[in-house]
């Protein structure tokens, strides 16, 4: 199967769009979201001269989250959104 370049390339600019909306959201919502990477669960290390931090928890939130959106998105039917000719 081999897909079209101008698919791929739409693709890349919806990815690319979604990644800045998601940016910005993220920097004017930076107050709100310092909650998420210090939930507990998340492994936090710190040491003179090292540091290690493995957010299990935060990891594990977020997963949940984009789950559940694209199970949302994935229930829109198709008529919704092929082109209207």
């Amino acid at each position: 199967m081999v897909i079209p370049m101008e698919t791929i390339g739409k693709l890349m600019i919806g990815a690319g769009a979604v990644l800045t909306i998601v940016g910005v959201g993220v920097r004017l919502f930076a107050k709100q979201l310092s909650w998420l990477g210090n939930l507990p669960g998340d492994i936090k290390i710190q040491r003179p001269g090292f540091s290690l931090y493995i957010p299990l928890t935060t990891m594990l939130v977020l997963n949940l989250g984009i789950s559940f959106i694209m199970r949302l998105i994935r229930r829109i039917p198709k008529a919704y959104l092929a082109p209207s000719p």
